[in-house]
């Protein structure tokens, strides 16, 4: 994108995270939704197909530009990041880098515009860290496939028109071959999706388990057609890779937002007759914070570089998601930390964020996967 388009759109995207929905943000956490208004007003923003290229309707950021974008996005509650993440993260870039040139035109530009919202249905009950030992299964049924087996946490599933799913196609093979991914429309007889899960935090962002039984679907269903059978764990990893970036910045935009609100709080507060900005001890808490979105900041920036340069696509976006996700929960716990009492009350923003942060260490990849992937990628042979 020309550069003073990119200023163009950052500077949209940040008058409305901060005039629409920071001032929306104790509603969006007592009711648990979006309201509508947030939403169209997102999709006349384009942002449902930022990361979608655009010859199929969308922004087409690259990497480096998707995190710039992310950083505005992450200044509020995470659940209006969530409302469109999937659309442009992990599963619009199941069609983007698995999807044949037929299933792109079809569907990417109805996942761009906002009018079909998508599902990444990888997770199950005992394969979560280690998708490979999913047990949802596909067997062929003449020109169909029958999918049955159920997902968890599947984010969006409550609001999805379409999921997808990633099935053991060839029970035989190894644990990461004989994966396929199918495009699977909402209404298809024999998906049902259970009511929403009561989470800890990101309230307005919902995830919901999704079951399938005796789903029969085309074999135009196959992501990637006859050429994508047995390849969807390959498929999923890719995708994981770019969505781990994305995270890394969103962490960063929450950071960002924790340290103006304890450099606010601190300024406000008084104790002894001064500011509490005053006393050594919490403008150490705030220097500790101040610099770790720095250090946050600058590694997103350079792995975002590097992603899209095509030089690191494995170990920079583990190290980034690993950094910034435990970053973020302690610039949070800090936050709380500054606003004593007040930091533990419903209503007050970093008792929220406090929440909403625990997750960023869990989805997509935890810290402790993100620690072998990159220990192995390093060590080679050597980690065994």
């Amino acid at each position: 994108m020309d550069e003073s388009d990119l200023r163009s759109v950052l500077s949209t995207v940040r008058e409305c995270v901060r005039g629409q929905v920071v001032p929306a943000e104790t509603q969006i956490d007592s009711s648990d939704e979006i309201p509508d208004e947030i939403r169209e007003d997102a999709k006349r923003m384009g942002l449902f197909g930022f990361a979608i290229p655009t010859e199929y309707g969308g922004l087409g950021l690259s990497m480096a530009e998707e995190s710039q974008l992310v950083v505005e996005l992450g200044y509020t509650t995470p659940s209006f990041r969530s409302m469109f993440g999937t659309n442009n993260g992990i599963a619009g870039h199941v069609l983007l880098e698995g999807g044949t040139e037929e299933q792109k035109k079809e569907w990417l530009p109805l996942i761009a515009s906002g009018e079909v919202t998508a599902s990444f249905a990888l997770t199950e009950a005992e394969a979560g860290s280690d998708p490979s030992g999913l047990t949802t299964s596909a067997r062929p049924d003449g020109d169909d496939w029958i999918l049955n087996g159920a997902k968890r946490y599947i984010t969006n599933a409550p609001i999805a028109d379409m999921f997808m799913v990633f099935a053991r196609s060839d029970p035989g093979a190894v644990a990461t071959r004989g994966i396929t991914a199918f495009l699977v429309p909402r209404d298809v007889p024999g998906l049902t999706v259970a009511p929403k899960d009561q989470k800890m935090g990101q309230f307005g962002a919902w995830t919901a388990d999704v079951t399938f039984d005796d789903v029969r679907v085309p074999a135009e269903a196959v992501i990637g057609g006859a050429a994508g059978v047995g390849i969807g764990f390959a498929t999923a990893m890719r995708c994981l890779a770019h969505g781990r970036i994305h995270i890394s910045a969103l962490c960063v935009g929450m950071a960002e937002r924790l340290v103006d609100e304890s450099v606010a709080y601190a300024r406000a507060r008084n104790q002894s007759g001064k500011p509490i900005a005053a006393f050594q001890l919490i403008q150490g808490l705030i220097a500790d914070s101040v610099t770790d979105l720095y250090a946050g900041r600058s590694l997103v920036h350079h792995v975002a570089s590097a992603y899209d340069a095509g030089t690191d696509r494995k170990v920079g976006p583990a190290a980034a998601k690993y950094f910034c996700s435990e970053m973020v929960g302690r610039v949070a716990d800090r936050a709380v930390q500054i606003h004593g009492g007040s930091g533990y009350m419903r209503g007050v923003a970093v008792e929220r964020f406090y929440r909403d942060a625990r997750l960023f260490r869990i989805y997509e990849g935890t810290s402790q996967i993100q620690q072998v992937i990159i220990a192995r990628q390093v060590l080679g042979e050597a980690a065994g």
